[in-house]
């Protein structure tokens, strides 16, 4: 059996400790003293620790590659990116786009999933973030391209995708949201606020229809007030809400995280990264959706000013939580693993290290670079 011996290691409900991991048919098969069980030896030195792999519920490209894109090669692109970050699973996430583009990603998406490739991050399936938004919080999304919420336009997408999408991302408020917040709730599929101007109302009555997540918490919609708490306020309110949040320090200060995090249980936050294209490729100018792009310090944004999306790597979101924050190692790397497999209800395969889960890890130093990314018990990335 292939492993780790003497190793750090995560373990779901012990903590951290020092124990043997083997893998075997791509699962993990044991935790425990015996190092004899172990006849493989992997990659590994004393001064790391082994995590569960990363799970990006909300990424739009990386590598020069987009998700709207709409071909197995950015797919592809994005997959081995990702693995380089110690994510071993993500949704391929599109945008606020024409018909035409967003059935392109679609088909793409079910192509590529049905390849079973077996490299780089693997694609979970699709969140699709508008075109169900509000034109008053379209941020970086195309405002020509903002269409209503239709339950028959979603099925189009849905089955153009081999029933991939896992989440949708739209305003509640708008005309003809309950019903297909309902629709999606009978169809196992997320319903998730955002680029919305939902106010306090406006989410308790989507959460009675089915709505259960917060697409990047603060950005891209109504924010806290003293006579109607928004959608911010909402997020913090509602514990059944999942609250996504993308941890740069751009997007959200320290304090805002904080907020959050203080008024969240613990399983109802999750880290994303929201990337774009332009993610591992520095400083220059890119494109989203059609649109500009601008990468400088760090920063990427649209020529109007607004932000668009991040290039925030998921190593680096839980590396600002913990040594920016003052989070607890062990819950950042949750925000990054059991949180959103359980809100992807996927905690029973993956997400955290226990016997008979897939054998989806990742290696980190103590500067939080990424050393091995493995998934189903292959390597996909070696630092």
């Amino acid at each position: 059996m292939k492993g780790f011996k003497n190793a750090n290691v995560y373990v779901y409900n012990q903590g951290i400790i020092k124990t043997n991991l083997g893998i075997e048919n791509g699962k993990i098969a044991y935790i425990g003293n015996d190092e004899k069980v172990i006849t493989e030896i992997l990659p590994y030195n004393e001064n790391q620790v082994i995590v569960p792999a990363f799970i990006d519920q909300h990424v739009h490209g990386a590598g020069g590659a987009d998700a709207m894109d709409g071909n197995i090669e950015a797919l592809k692109t994005i997959a081995n990116s990702l693995a380089s970050e110690g994510t071993a699973s993500f949704l391929a996430t599109t945008m606020t786009q024409s018909k035409e583009n967003i059935l392109k990603a679609m088909r793409a998406v079910k192509e590529y999933r049905e390849s079973n490739f077996d490299f780089g991050a693997e694609i979970l399936g699709i969140h699709l973030e508008g075109p169900f938004i509000s034109e008053k919080h379209v941020g970086a999304q195309p405002l020509d391209f903002v269409a209503k919420p239709d339950k028959k336009v979603f099925d189009e997408y849905n089955v153009a995708s081999g029933k991939a999408i896992k989440i949708v991302s739209l305003a509640p408020e708008v005309e003809g949201a309950d019903e297909l917040i309902s629709h999606l709730d009978k169809s196992g599929v997320i319903a998730s606020v955002g680029h919305s101007d939902a106010g306090f109302k406006d989410i308790e009555n989507a959460i009675n229809k089915g709505l259960k997540n917060v697409t990047h918490t603060y950005n891209a919609q109504r924010g806290l007030h003293h006579r109607d708490i928004g959608t911010v306020g909402s997020a913090m309110y509602f514990d059944n809400l999942n609250a996504e949040a993308i941890c740069d320090l751009i997007h959200l200060s320290a304090p805002a995280i904080k907020l959050l995090i203080k008024n969240k249980p613990h399983d109802k936050f999750t880290l994303i990264t929201d990337s774009m294209r332009a993610k591992h490729l520095g400083e220059g100018l890119s494109e989203l959706g059609g649109q500009k792009v601008i990468v400088k310090n760090g920063e990427a944004r649209l020529e109007n000013g607004a932000l668009a999306g991040s290039i925030l790597k998921m190593n680096d979101a839980i590396k600002n939580l913990v040594l920016k924050l003052d989070v607890p190692f062990t819950s950042a790397i949750d925000y990054a693993t059991i949180n959103p497999a359980k809100n992807l209800n996927l905690f029973d395969s993956i997400g955290s290290i226990e016997v008979g889960k897939k054998a989806n890890l990742t290696i980190l130093d103590g500067e939080f670079n990424v050393h091995l990314t493995i998934r189903d018990g292959n390597i996909i990335y070696k630092a």
